[in-house]
């Protein structure tokens, strides 16, 4: 990849910026402790529902590790992705175009089970869908060397893919709010992944709308 023939890297609004590391923490944080879980024996403490979702990813830990070694790999990645100096780096695309590919194909094994049901699998289902389908936009735009529209699509599959850790936000309020609600992780967990989810996505796409008008941002 000629880093000459680049589009100008996108200048991102202090907000975006703030958010975009949140989430990377989060992201790796939720990874991490599932990696923790998968090696301790699964507990039956907090409420039965997530107590079953550890056993469960205990008698799938091939799937699971694999899952959740793909997603560390790649959210590690995103860093070098957009900064300066590797955002050239042909190496760099090629490893994120396949971890990515890898971590959406296996979200859709790893949604067999679902504390939040239906409501909660078709969140999965959607956004996963729609995270891999702007990843092979991507990867076809850069095919044909369509750069900025590249660009685009790569910033919507990140939005998609950190929207796993805007659920958690949402999740905890969840949780802090139960003796109110008295609503339960069954009751609650498919519309926090629907909210988180679709968080991301409005904000990058409202973003990426209005980002033409600037001129160092991406046609």
């Amino acid at each position: 990849m000629d880093p000459a023939t680049l589009p100008a890297a996108p200048r991102f609004p202090l907000p975006l910026k703030a958010g975009f590391g949140i989430c990377l923490v989060i992201a790796v944080a939720v990874v991490l402790r599932r990696a923790a879980a998968l090696l301790a024996s699964p507990g039956s403490s907090g409420p039965p529902q997530m107590a079953d979702l550890d056993r469960w990813f205990a008698t799938h830990s091939l799937l699971t590790w694999a899952h959740i070694t793909c997603a560390l790999a790649l959210v590690l990645l995103l860093p070098f992705l957009f900064a300066r100096r590797t955002r050239h780096a042909r190496p760099l695309h090629s490893a994120f175009f396949l971890l990515g590919a890898l971590t959406g194909l296996t979200a859709y094994a790893m949604s067999r089970y679902a504390v939040g049901g239906w409501l909660e699998r078709s969140a999965v289902l959607f956004f996963d869908t729609a995270f891999l389908a702007s990843l092979l936009r991507a990867y076809i735009c850069l095919r044909r060397g369509d750069l900025p529209r590249m660009q685009q699509w790569t910033l919507r599959a990140v939005a998609i893919l950190l929207g796993i850790a805007t659920t958690r936000p949402v999740m905890a309020v969840f949780f802090a709010t139960a003796r109110l609600t008295h609503l339960t992780p069954h009751q609650f967990f498919g519309i926090a992944f629907w909210i988180g989810f679709s968080l991301n996505t409005l904000v990058i796409e409202l973003w990426l709308r209005r980002a033409p008008a600037q001129p160092n941002n991406l046609p």
